[in-house]
C-alpha cells in the first residue's frame, strides 16, 4: 500500500513519517483491497493544548473511508485514527462479502 503523508506549514520529521507508515500498512490486516492511503497533518493555531490535527483518508475500491482527529499529539492522532478505521474497514468488508453472497 502507499502511504502519502502532507505536513501542512510545517515540517514532519522522518521518526513521525515511518510511524504513519507503519501504523497504516498495519490496516492492510483488516481489507486486502486497500488502494493507497492519505495522511494529512495540521497545526492549528490556538491556545489550546490539542491543536494538532490528523486527517486519514484510506481508498479502497468503490469507496473512501475519512477520519479527522484532533489530539495533542500526531503520533496520538495517528494511533486514533487508526483504530477508528480499523472498525470502518471490518464494516466496509463485512458489507462487500454480503455484496457477493446476495
Amino acid at each position: 500500500m502507499k502511504v502519502y503523508t502532507q505536513s501542512v506549514n510545517f515540517n514532519a520529521d522522518q521518526k513521525l513519517i515511518d510511524y504513519i507508515e507503519k501504523k497504516m500498512v498495519g490496516l492492510e490486516k483488516f481489507h486486502d483491497k486497500i488502494v493507497d492511503a492519505e495522511v494529512f497533518l495540521k497545526v492549528q493555531k490556538t491556545s489550546e493544548k490539542e491543536n494538532k490535527i490528523t486527517e486519514v483518508k484510506i481508498n479502497i475500491p468503490g469507496s473512501e473511508l475519512i477520519v479527522k482527529k484532533q489530539c495533542k499529539t500526531f503520533e496520538e492522532g495517528v494511533s486514533v485514527s487508526v483504530e477508528s478505521l480499523k472498525r470502518q474497514l471490518k464494516k466496509a468488508k463485512e458489507k462487500s462479502r454480503e455484496t457477493v453472497v446476495s
